[in-house]
């Protein structure tokens, strides 16, 4: 199963993706939200179709209570940051209200002039997860996964953070997200998805889950030590190499269209613009 939000900002209609047909399900649920995700939709049958041909596509999921990101989780893009692997996952903080739709503006800061991509799988949760006791309990906790650009503004993070990241991954807009939450019932294996990112439809990043330092299960698991995790909760779990970062490609400016996509679970594209 496949769950989306189609409509105007603040307007959106729950709809879920079953064997190439779409599903309205307003009459299920007002919203793709933690209470919903905590129960799940067994089937579609008996739910009326919805054609969403020409219509906005949201973020998949309704404002999430937490957006917990994993930094620093593959090997190469830990080379081309110029650190060291950590012994630990990294996390930091984007605020909620960054999250966006697949094709939504994305917005360069004022000031800005290294605003970066970042491919990433995200995880959303369907169950609190606190104190877990196993990796092996880590992935019931999930409702699904859905793609995701952790968009950077690197002299803020890197420059003017304060020693934390969330300077320059909490500006508005950049939060990219979309265009649908996949159950996990429908993934073979996280640690075996492609991920890829474009600018303008040239090739930046082109990697796999597998190069992860640390599984998503390990992620879960781990973290769960330390917080917890309600429903509609939403994890990021780190970026491949082919960053604007690495000093190999130009960092985003208005005019550009920033894309990224997990092969299997769909892809974003943002044309970029400058702050309102």
């Amino acid at each position: 199963m496949k769950y989306l939000r189609i409509g105007e900002p603040g307007s959106e209609t729950p709809v879920a993706l079953s064997d190439g047909k779409y599903y309205d399900l307003s009459g299920v649920t007002g919203d793709i939200d933690g209470a919903f995700l905590a129960q799940g939709l067994a089937s579609v049958e008996g739910l009326p179709e919805i054609d969403i041909a020409g219509r906005r596509v949201g973020a998949p999921i309704a404002r999430p209570g937490a957006v917990v990101c994993i930094g620093m989780n593959y090997a190469a893009h830990c080379a081309e940051s110029g650190a060291t692997p950590p012994a630990e996952p990294v996390v930091f903080y984007k605020h909620p209200n960054t999250v966006v739709g697949p094709n939504d503006e994305l917005q360069v800061p004022r000031g800005s002039v290294k605003t970066d991509w970042e491919v990433e799988l995200g995880a959303v949760f369907a169950k609190p997860a606190s104190y877990l006791e196993s990796e092996a309990e880590a992935l019931d906790c999930l409702a699904g996964l859905v793609v995701v650009n952790d968009v950077s503004e690197r002299d803020f993070q890197i420059e003017r953070s304060g020693g934390q990241f969330s300077k320059g991954k909490a500006c508005p807009t950049f939060t990219p997200m979309g265009p649908y939450l996949t159950t996990l019932d429908e993934v073979a294996d996280p640690q075996a998805l492609r991920l890829w990112s474009k600018v303008n439809g040239e090739a930046r990043q082109d990697s796999s889950t597998a190069d992860m330092i640390f599984s998503l299960a390990h992620i879960v698991f781990h973290m769960s030590q330390f917080m917890a995790f309600d429903p509609g909760d939403l994890l990021l779990t780190g970026t491949p190499e082919g960053v604007a970062l690495s000093g190999r490609f130009p960092y985003l400016r208005a005019g550009d269209v920033s894309e990224v996509g997990i092969d299997g679970l769909g892809a974003t594209a943002n044309p970029v613009v400058d702050a309102k």
